[in-house]
This record gives C-alpha cells, structure tokens and sequence, in this order.
C-alpha cells in the first residue's frame, strides 16, 4: 500500500472480515479447550483492569460511581464468563432427537457448530457489559467477533481494544471504530445489536441486504406497576435503585411508575425519603453518575421542560438537587406527575434519572396502558403473590420480568435475556444465546433396517398396506 492511498471504513472493516471468515474456513470450529481458555484469559484481563475500567468509564461519562462500573460492568461479564465455562460442554453435546416409529432404527441428533464471523454492535450507555456479554456468546459458540462499539465513549474502547488485543489475534476478535453504517452493511453470519429502536431499524434494513440474522436487543418504556398495598419501603428502594442507577442509563430501567391512585402521595413521600437515604450527598455525591454528555442531557431536560409547559408536575427529589448544576451535565432525581399523551415523557424512552408516576384505579387500568403501547424490554410488579400478580404476567407481554425487585432478572445467566415486537428480536445469555450464535443442524443417520424403504417403487400392495396404517 502506498502512503496516499485511502482506506474507507468500509474497506478496512470488509478486509478484517474477509480474513477472519478465511481463518475459520481455514481452522474449522475451535475446541471445548480452546474456548474455554480463551474465557479464562478474557476473565483474567478483565479483573485485572478492574480500576482502568472504572477510571475509564468514569472518565467518559464525566461522573460515574466505581462500583457501580464493578458491580453492573466487571462483574456482569464475569459471572457470564463462569457460567459459560462451566456448562460449555454440556451446550456443546449433541442433542438426541426423537425417530418416528416407522423410521425406527435410524438415529436424529442436533448438532450445534458455530456460524462463522458475528457482528456485535454496542451502546455506550454499559460499555464493557454490552460489548463484552454478546463477544463471550459468540466466542463461547465457537465464532470470530468483530466488535464495533459507541464512539460515546473513547477512553473504554481504547481500554477494550488494547485488551482484547492481548488474548486474541485480528483473525478471532477485532474491535472497530467508525462509520456504523458500513459496519451494519457486512455480510456476517450474525449481527447482534444493542441499542435504540430507531437505530435498529435501520440496522436491521442494512442487515437485511445481505439476508444476515439479526438478534436485536432494543429498550423502550419498562412500566413499574406497584400493587394496591404495596408501597413499601422494601419496594420503593428497589425502584430508586432501580431508576437511578448509573443516573438511569439504564435499558431496563424503571422508566415509569403506576401506582394505585390511593397511594401516589404515599410513594412520592417514600421515593424522596429513600433517594435521600441512597445519596445523603445528593445530586454531587460520588455515588451518583452524571448523565453520559451534554447532548443527552439536553433531551431530558428539554423531556422536563415540554411535560411542564404541558401543565405536568415536577419535582426535585433527594438532597440539595439544586446541587446538581455545579457538577457538569448532571441531573438531579426528578419525579414528574400528571403526565398526560400530548406530551414528549409518556412516549419516548427516558434514559435519565426522571420518573413519571401514573395513578390507576383497578390492576386492568395498568395492564390496558400497558398493553396499549410497544411491548417494553421489562416490566417489574411489586406486590403479593396474588390475582392481581396473576393477571399482569398472563395479559402483558415483555422481555423479561422482575417480581418485587428491579434490574436483577439480566443478572441471571441462566435465563435468555431479549426483548419482544419493537423491544428487540431474539436473546442471548443462558443457553438461549449460545444456541442463537450457534447452527442447529439436523442430522439423521439412516438404520440397516427401515420401513420407509418399503414405499420406494416399484409401488404394490405392500406400500399401499403401509399407507393406510401410517394416514390412518
């Protein structure tokens, strides 16, 4: 190549992917061993750059709690790492099939063989988490990655980058910054995106040019419902830790409240109690993070301003939330009521540290508002083990859901994590994501002995004898 010689994104990305679909033509599928170790090691570098990631992070987000970076990044990927070291073998194993009765004497299996190279885009809003989670599926699976993450955040992909670069060659796992688009535009085997609805329709139309299977895990507005009697104080913490963590940039986040109509001064009172109780140095503490930059925090507070002018009523809790203004691009815990549909909060997806709280009269008033809107990526119901519980989880549809708690069902690596309609397409986690990274070939293996190969021709009375046993 010589030195004035340009090189699009779109021509660097197709070469990495090029070699690394060469590489696994060339190598076959990696080994139990092999992948195993390479978890090790990713393990490994990751604890060891447990205070470079929460610097980093810290530094890309202008503000954010180093065990909040520990607790929702280092170890969300590090208890996934475990998890799949320790049942890899068994997701591995062929999986016997049943064989009809009158093909008995064949055998059928599932046969579970890696895709070949795996797109993985990821957010900013956990960028270790997001990046990380979906690579270890894929490398459990046997895949090459190519990783493309947020350019929200330098310093942490930097960090990624160089750590990755370490454990693998370009051939296995590359990260690459640049144009989204033309990442979108590769022809993988697999593309896994996380993000906004709006971006992943326009990844999944770049994907489908190619006709590359896309799993999408979107976000959207995850509803709190609060049971008649259940303003506790056990409850509320949960969705004050829940709402503000990582100043509520959070996908599965709370993003609203509904509380029965009775009890929303009640839970107000609570939520301000327990948010000053969480950050008794308020909206400066060094446990509550700034929102990512100042573009974002433009969005919510243009959310408040609209809901405002809109005759909505807002309110600043915790201590000295107008301490928020002297650090940069922070926000300090609002919760806003009388939220009506003209207005911006009930519809788009919050992303910050704002809670609208609905009242409702009966449970089917909270279920029909549910319902009457895109299926959300969470829903959390905190109440007893009663009808009510019953009714919501039979009528409402969502990715995932926590009882009495929020947040903690993505912390269970045993169960898919996804959404469902325009909250995403597909899961990952669990053996759920191993499989959707994985081809599931069908194999049938033909006995000595089978009845099927009496109705090959020449045709006579026998087959026809056949026939009517097997259309009985």
């Amino acid at each position: 190549m010589n030195a004035i010689e340009k090189i699009t994104d779109a021509e660097r990305m197709g070469r990495i992917l090029a070699a690394q679909r060469t590489a696994f033509l060339r190598d076959g599928a990696t080994s139990l061993a092999e992948r195993r170790a390479s978890l090790a090691k990713l393990k490994s570098a990751l604890i060891s750059r447990r205070q470079m990631f929460e610097a980093a992070i810290s530094s890309d987000f202008g503000h954010r709690a180093r065990q909040e970076t520990a607790i929702m990044e280092i170890y969300g990927v590090v208890g996934g790492i475990d998890y799949l070291h320790k049942n890899l073998r068994r997701f591995m194993k062929p999986e016997r099939r049943h064989v009809a009765l009158h093909m008995q004497f064949g055998r059928a299996r599932i046969d579970y063989q890696p895709l070949g190279v795996v797109g993985v885009i990821s957010p900013w809003n956990y960028p270790v988490q997001l990046s990380l989670m979906p690579l270890i599926t894929a490398v459990a699976a046997g895949n090459r990655v190519m990783l493309k993450p947020s350019n929200v955040t330098p310093a942490t992909n930097a960090l990624i980058a160089s750590m990755l670069g370490e454990i693998f060659t370009e051939e296995q796992v590359a990260l690459v910054e640049g144009d989204g688009p033309a990442f979108s535009s590769l022809a993988f085997d697999h593309l896994v995106f996380t993000g906004s609805t709006a971006v992943g329709r326009a990844v999944m139309k770049a994907a489908s040019d190619n006709l590359v299977p896309v799993t999408l895990e979107l976000g959207g507005k995850s509803p709190a419902i609060v049971a008649k009697g259940g303003v506790q104080d056990r409850f509320v913490s949960d969705i004050v830790w829940g709402k503000l963590l990582s100043g509520g940039q959070t996908c599965i986040a709370p993003d609203y409240a509904m509380v029965h109509e009775s009890e929303v001064d009640t839970f107000v009172a609570s939520f301000d109690r327990l948010v000053k109780a969480a950050y008794p140095g308020g909206p400066t503490s060094e446990d509550y993070t700034s929102i990512v930059n100042d573009r974002q925090y433009g969005t919510l507070i243009d959310l408040i301003e609209d809901a405002r002018a809109h005759g909505a009523q807002i309110i600043e809790v915790g201590h000295q939330p107008g301490d928020a203004a002297r650090r940069p691009h922070t926000l300090a815990p609002t919760v806003v009521l009388g939220v009506t549909d003209e207005m911006k909060i009930a519809h788009q997806e919050i992303f910050g540290p704002i809670l609208p709280v609905f009242p409702y009269r009966k449970i089917g008033e909270a279920i029909d508002y549910v319902n009457a809107r895109p299926r959300p990526l969470a829903l959390y119901y905190f109440g007893g083990d009663s009808a009510e519980r019953r009714e919501v989880l039979d009528r409402t549809t969502s990715g995932n859901v926590t009882i009495n708690g929020t947040i903690m069902h993505v912390a269970q690596d045993d169960l898919p994590f996804g959404g469902v309609g325009e909250s995403g397409i597909g899961a990952y986690h669990g053996i759920e994501g191993f499989r959707r990274l994985s081809h599931a070939k069908g194999i049938y293996e033909q006995g000595r002995w089978n009845i099927v190969k009496l109705l090959q021709p020449p045709y006579g009375i026998l087959a026809e004898r056949i026939l009517k046993v097997l259309l009985r």
